[in-house]
Order: C-alpha cells, then structure tokens, then sequence
C-alpha cells in the first residue's frame, strides 16, 4: 500500500511541470488577442472619427455652395432690372462677384480643412449682408429713379402744354399780325392807264393805237387808311403784255407775304395818307408796244395795291 502511495506521489510529481508550461502559452494567446482587440477597437474608432469629419466637411461645403449659388443668383436679379448704376454701386458688385470666385475656388480644394471651412463661413456671411445692402441701394435707386420719371413726365407734360399754348399764342399773333399788315397796307382807289404818243417837239397825247404809242402813263390814288404808316414807299409795278407774258428781268424781285416775284420797275413815293394822286411813265425800250390788252398790277407794303387793264387797238 505503501508502495503504491509512493509511486502515485512519484507520477504527480513527474506531470507538475508539463501542467506549468501549457498556462504561460495561454496566457500569451489571451494577451495578443486582446492587443489585437485593442488596436481594432482604436483604429475603429479613429476611422470611424475621421469619416464624421469628412462627412460634416463635406456636407457644410455643399450648403457654402448652396449659399454661394443664391447670393449670385440675387445679384443677377438685381442686374437684371436694368437700373442705371452709380459708381460705388458698380464697385460693390464688381468686389462681391471677385469673393464669390474666390470662395468657389476655395471651396474646390479637396484638402479644405475645418478652419477653412469656418473662415469660408464667415465670408459668406460678410458677403450676404454686402449684397443685401446692394440690394437696399438698388432699390432706393429703383425709386429714385421711377419718381425722377414721374417727375420728368410731368414737367414734359407741361412743356408740351406750354409748347402748345405758345404755339396757340404764335399763330394767333402771326394771324394778328397778318391782318394788322394787311390792315395797314395801302390801297388804291382808282387806277387809270393811258397810251402816251411823245410828238417831236415833246409834247405828250393820248393814244390808243398800238403803232403810235411810246409810253404808258399809269395814274393812280391811294385811299386814306390811318393803320397804314406815312413816308416814303417802293411801289412795284408788273406790266403783263396782250401774250400774257410778265415783261421783266430775272433778276429784279421783291417779296410779297415772303413768296418772290418779279416786276416791270419800280417807283420810290412819298405817302402822307391825304388822297394824293401819283402818276408813273413807263416805256418798253425792247418791244414796241402791241395790239390788245396790257394789264398793270401795282405793290407796296408787301402786298398788292390794285390792278387795272387798257386795250391798245
């Protein structure tokens, strides 16, 4: 009995060690394992961190954009309306358009950090409170403008009205005036014409015969007419022969109610408005004097004064 106890005490003896050396190898796989837990577990969440920050980056460059996009859409609004812009208004367009390039391209980077984005932020903001402030300026300038139209229209409205009043009283002063000279104008109370045969010893006789005629003796009266202003007049005489040809040189014209015409001769008078008699001699020195009817028409003041005719046989 003895001796078994002695060799049972012998084997446990024999196995001690063995049982010693399989512990430390588990010890060893349980350590690695949960080192390599460990470095999963870091790596996991240090990953996981950093895709949450490129998401959130990602997402705050799309809204920038977003932003971007409306408040260069709003300066296209304000363009669009075709106000007439001041200088400082063109400087403050010109100076937001210049940031929006720059916050694109800015914003194109892959590599924009979270600093970045927060500056880009803030540029955003300053960039929308600038272009709010142009589209205040724009749209007191959009009043400005619609009641200086207003304005303008208005004051058209009473030049065209002072246009036309001027226009009424102009006309009616011409037509005044016009009557007024025709008013004042001389006029003749009778016209007389005769031939005149020059015998040779110079005496002077009447003659109806075309042949014998020299001269046309033209005897007139002006009528008394107060309107009409005294002193020396030209009176213009046209002499139409039995042709109905004007007898005249082109280059000898006068003016009636602004229109030219020719004339025969001319006479300077003196009026003094008393029913005087006036008495022209006139002779054809290229044609001699033909058989029918010649007409005188007599001008003074622009208008004519009478007219009469004689028949030469």
């Amino acid at each position: 009995m003895k001796t078994d106890v002695n060799k049972i005490e012998s084997r446990e003896a024999q196995a001690a060690p063995v049982v010693k050396r399989d512990n430390s190898k588990i010890y060893f796989f349980v350590i690695a394992i949960a080192a390599l837990l460990a470095t999963n577990i870091y790596f996991y969440v240090k990953y996981k961190s950093s895709g949450e920050k490129l998401y959130t980056v990602t997402l705050q460059k799309e809204n920038l954009q977003i932003e971007i996009d409306r408040i260069e859409a709003e300066l296209d609004n304000i363009k669009s309306e075709g106000i007439s812009s001041t200088a400082a208004l063109v400087s403050a367009e010109q100076s937001a358009r210049q940031k929006i390039e720059d916050l694109r391209k800015g914003l194109e980077k892959n590599e924009i950090s979270g600093p970045q984005i927060e500056a880009a932020k803030l540029e955003v903001s300053q960039l929308k409170d600038q272009v709010s402030k142009m589209k205040d300026d724009f749209t007191a300038l959009k009043i400005k403008n619609q009641l200086l139209a207003e304005t303008n229209n208005e004051l058209n409205e009473k030049v065209k009205e002072n246009e036309a009043k001027t226009a009424s009283l102009v006309n009616e002063r011409n037509v005044l005036t016009d009557k007024i000279a025709k008013a004042s104008s001389v006029k003749v109370s009778n016209v007389h014409i005769v031939g005149i045969e020059e015998k040779r010893n110079g005496s002077l006789e009447n003659e109806n015969r075309a042949k014998r005629i020299d001269k046309l003796q033209i005897n007139f009266t002006i009528a008394d007419n107060p309107l009409a202003a005294m002193g020396k007049k030209n009176v213009y005489v046209r002499i139409i022969n039995p042709k109905g040809n004007l007898i005249a040189n082109s280059e000898d014209l006068f003016l009636v109610h602004g229109e030219k015409l020719q004339y025969t001769f001319k006479e300077a008078i003196e009026f003094n408005n008393n029913g005087q008699e006036y008495q022209f001699m006139w002779s054809d020195d290229t044609h001699k004097f033909q058989k029918g009817a010649y007409t005188v028409l007599l001008y003074a003041d622009d208008a004519i004064m009478g007219r009469s005719s004689v028949v030469f046989k």
